[in-house]
């Protein structure tokens, strides 16, 4: 957890770049983005002459070239002066010249760094507008504990959360309480190779991550085990060199070494690299609509003839996962009823020919204040043999935040999110229902299969969902709570009409001799 002081001084800079011109949420990320990153060069430097003077050795892999970088009057800079630990010393001015001058063209042109990181830093644009905005930045993030891995990683991840209250860029970010109850769901293993093919800033790669850290701690200890986390476990894919950025960013400040962040249209791009590559898919990908034919990855149309996003997605899911597979997704409520043939067809191969697990439908304002679509998560296996036996049904009332624009929380801390500090209470369940998920979802082959179609959670047989069409929408198969009501005798009720209307016929003949 970061401290209250560490979050004061970050919004005084997010405050600074504000009012000093920059205005969109994703630049302030991106450029505290390359000072991190410049930050972390700076260690690897220094690991690297420590390594040196113990063994008595020349540096083998300089991250920071010997002599000077040629810029400008006089041969350039020392390369040295392009090191965090130097730079952040030097007066206000001349800090700004560094850093716009010599250090981003080092930065794109960087290749000594063997790393996603990087790959993606070619394109590094400098633009802090003053010298003081810059100074204050780099003195903020050099009074951070970085080597600790929870604080940077709250830190970025606080930083990130500020996507999501500043503007129309919130569709990036998914809210992090759900996407903890997919990860959660699906339990990822140390031998999992992960994939969010729209990755954006890598939240639910991370959320995997933290997870196996948290529910296998030796992990990290078994030298295979350890190599596949930091270099074969995470594949991310996006479109946007901006996202790429910063979601390898957010990966590094969790500790991952090196994950495959890279630039992919998932959905333009022929998949015949990657099918069934993959042990386990966790996305929300973006629902932009259609797209053209001629855009569109034909090995994905020969599965569904569609022009819709949603249902091209959920078919490269399946593209993607290897046998045994699993996957948690979110979709478009339409996704669960529409009636087209790609909709239909699509339902129907997840239940006849894959195994579907289960169907969540999330509160309609989850996604406020950017999107307020219903929504829902899908979870299923790949099998390519069938194995639907029943399908499992959560009616999500409340996810612990208020449903409208504001989106703030009903309960302390302590009781947000799928893993509450304590048991949650009658009246806190109602405003947090995710660690009730969890726990049905648990006994969902035994006990679940017993509860009355009445209940915020049940089971549907497979036959049921084939004779409704596939229809996977939960008010499909919900039935309502009637109370029962004590009815009068119809003959009490007629003697009260008939008493009525006397007394109306009496007061009609006294108005009449009043008119009179």
């Amino acid at each position: 957890m970061i401290t209250g002081e560490i979050k004061s001084k970050i919004d005084a800079v997010w405050n600074a770049f504000w009012s000093g011109g920059i205005s969109n949420p994703l630049e302030v990320i991106e450029q505290i983005t390359y000072l991190l990153f410049l930050r972390r060069l700076d260690d690897l430097h220094t690991l690297e002459e420590n390594k040196s003077a113990r063994l008595k050795k020349p540096i083998k892999r300089r991250v920071f070239p010997a002599g000077k970088d040629g810029i400008g009057k006089g041969g350039g800079r020392p390369y040295e002066d392009l090191r965090w630990s130097r730079f952040k010393h030097f007066e206000a001015k001349e800090m700004y010249v560094v850093v716009g001058e010599h250090i981003f063209p080092f930065l794109r042109k960087l290749g000594g760094d063997d790393s996603t990181y990087a790959h993606h830093m070619k394109d590094a644009r400098f633009t802090i507008p003053t010298a003081a905005l810059l100074a204050k930045v780099v003195d903020l993030l050099d009074g951070v504990p970085m080597e600790d891995r929870d604080t940077k990683g709250d830190l970025y991840e606080y930083m990130l959360g500020k996507i999501a209250t500043a503007g129309q860029n919130g569709q990036f970010r998914t809210p992090r309480h759900i996407i903890r109850l997919m990860v959660e769901m699906t339990a990822p293993q140390p031998n999992d190779v992960i994939c969010d093919p729209a990755c954006g800033t890598c939240g639910f790669l991370v959320a995997a991550g933290e997870h196996l850290r948290e529910r296998h701690p030796n992990l990290l200890h078994d030298a295979k085990l350890r190599k596949h986390f930091h270099e074969k476990m995470f594949h991310g894919y996006d479109f946007d060199n901006t996202m790429l950025r910063i979601g390898s960013m957010n990966m590094l400040l969790h500790g991952v070494e090196n994950p495959a962040i890279e630039y992919r249209d998932s959905l333009a791009q022929d998949h015949a690299d990657d099918e069934e590559a993959y042990t386990l898919v966790l996305a929300n990908p973006p629902f932009a609509g259609s797209l053209d034919y001629e855009n569109t990855a034909k090995d994905l149309l020969q599965i569904v003839k569609t022009k819709k996003t949603e249902l091209l997605f959920l078919t490269l899911f399946l593209r993607l996962l290897k046998p045994g597979g699993r996957a948690a997704v979110i979709v478009p409520d339409g996704v669960l009823f529409g009636s087209s043939k790609a909709h239909k067809e699509l339902r129907r191969l997840l239940v006849e020919e894959q195994k579907l697990d289960a169907v969540i439908s999330l509160p309609g304002g989850v996604f406020k204040p950017y999107a307020g679509v219903s929504t829902a998560i899908l979870l299923f296996t790949k099998t390519n043999s069938g194995g639907t036996d029943t399908v499992w049904f959560y009616d999500v009332e409340a996810d612990g935040w208020s449903l409208d624009d504001k989106r703030t929380p009903l309960l302390n801390e302590d009781k947000l999110g799928p893993i509450p500090g304590s048991a949650l209470t009658a009246e806190e369940h109602a405003k947090n229902n995710l660690p009730d998920i969890l726990t049905r979802w648990c006994l969902r082959d035994s006990t679940e299969r017993d509860r009355p179609r009445t209940a915020q959670s049940f089971c549907v047989p497979k036959a049921d969902i084939a004779a409704q069409g596939y229809d996977l929408s939960l008010n499909r198969y919900k039935e309502m709570v009637h109370d029962d009501i004590e009815h009068r005798p119809p003959r009490e009720i007629l003697a009260d009409l008939a008493k009525l209307e006397a007394e109306i016929h009496e007061g009609m003949k006294e108005l009449e001799g009043i008119l009179r």
